[in-house]
C-alpha cells in the first residue's frame, strides 16, 4: 500500500492516475477526470467520445461498468447505463473498449465498477486483461479496503491504481484506511446521495478533501454534483482533481460525441460554454 504525506507529491511507481494529476499540479492545475458509461450509446461512439475528451483536455477517462443495480447513480446514468445493457453490453468488453481509448491517446484511463462483476470475472483476471489493455485502474465505489485483500494483491502484480471512496460520513478510522489503500488518488464523495449535475458545489466537499490530505492523501480528487467551469475552479482551489459525469453523459445522450467535446473544452477552460 501506499501511504503519502500532505505535502508528498512522488508518484507511487508505475501510477498511470497520480502521474497524470501531477502533470496537471505542475501546469498549475487540478486534474480534469471525466466519466462515462461503457457502451453508451454503444461501444465505438463510448470510445470516440473518451478520445474527444482527451483531446479537449480530460487528463483521466473514468469509463462505468453498466451495472442492473446501481447504488449511487442519479436518473441520468441510470438511464444511460440502462440503454447500454439493453443494447447488449456485456463486462467482457470493457477491456475491448479501454484498449480503444489507450491506443488513440494519452489519458490515463480508470475503470469505475461495483465489485460484484470484477468478482464474477475473477479479481486476478480481471486486473490482468486491464492491465494488457492499457488500463490504469479501478475506481471501487462498494469495496472497502479491510474486504479488498484479493484487489490489492491482483493491483500490485499487475501494476494497477485503486481508487477508494471517502465522503462526509466517513469515520476517521475509515478515512485513514481508505488513503492508506489507495494508489493513483482518493476519491472524495463530496455530497451523500446519487450522482447528478448540480448548480453549486456542496459546502462539505471541501473539509472531506482536507481531511483526506490531512489522513496523508497526496492526491485528493472531488466527484458527485460538478457540472460547469466555475465549479471546477472552485474545487480546483483546494482538491487535486475534479470528476465531471453527468454533465458529460446528458452532453453526449442530447448532442453526440461532438458535444461531449465542446463540454470538455469548457471544462478545461480551453473554450467558452458552448451554446
Amino acid at each position: 500500500m501506499t501511504t503519502e504525506s500532505p505535502t508528498n507529491h512522488a508518484v507511487p511507481t508505475g501510477s498511470k492516475a497520480a502521474a497524470a494529476i501531477e502533470k496537471a499540479r505542475g501546469e498549475g492545475r487540478p486534474a480534469l477526470i471525466c466519466y462515462l458509461p461503457a457502451g453508451f450509446p454503444d461501444a465505438q461512439t463510448t470510445i470516440d467520445a473518451a478520445v474527444a475528451m482527451a483531446d479537449n483536455g480530460a487528463d483521466i477517462i473514468e469509463l462505468g461498468i453498466p451495472y442492473s443495480d446501481p447504488v449511487m447513480d442519479g436518473h441520468v446514468i441510470q438511464a444511460a447505463t440502462v440503454q447500454a445493457l439493453a443494447g447488449g453490453f456485456k463486462v467482457a468488453q470493457i477491456f475491448d473498449i479501454v484498449r480503444g481509448i489507450t491506443e488513440r491517446c494519452d489519458a490515463a484511463v480508470l475503470v469505475m465498477t461495483y465489485w460484484n462483476p470484477v468478482l464474477r470475472h475473477g479479481v486476478d483476471e480481471f486486473s490482468r486483461k486491464l492491465a494488457e489493455a492499457g488500463g490504469a485502474g479501478l475506481i471501487t465505489p462498494d469495496l472497502i479496503p479491510d474486504e479488498a485483500s484479493e484487489w490489492f494483491a491482483a493491483s500490485d502484480e499487475h501494476g494497477l491504481d485503486r481508487v477508494f471512496l471517502v465522503a462526509p460520513s466517513s469515520t476517521p478510522k475509515r478515512l485513514t484506511e481508505a488513503v492508506s489503500a489507495s494508489r493513483g488518488f482518493v476519491y472524495c464523495v463530496s455530497i451523500m446521495g446519487v450522482t447528478g449535475a448540480r448548480t453549486s458545489v456542496a459546502t462539505t466537499a471541501e473539509g472531506v478533501v482536507a481531511a483526506a490530505h490531512a489522513a496523508g492523501a497526496g492526491r485528493a480528487c472531488v466527484g458527485l454534483g460538478v457540472s460547469n467551469r466555475s465549479h471546477i475552479e472552485e474545487i480546483g482551489s483546494y482538491a487535486d482533481g475534479v470528476i465531471v459525469g453527468t454533465a458529460l453523459v446528458a452532453a453526449l445522450r442530447d448532442g453526440g460525441v461532438e458535444a461531449v467535446a465542446e463540454l470538455t473544452a469548457h471544462l478545461s477552460g480551453r473554450k467558452d460554454q458552448p451554446a
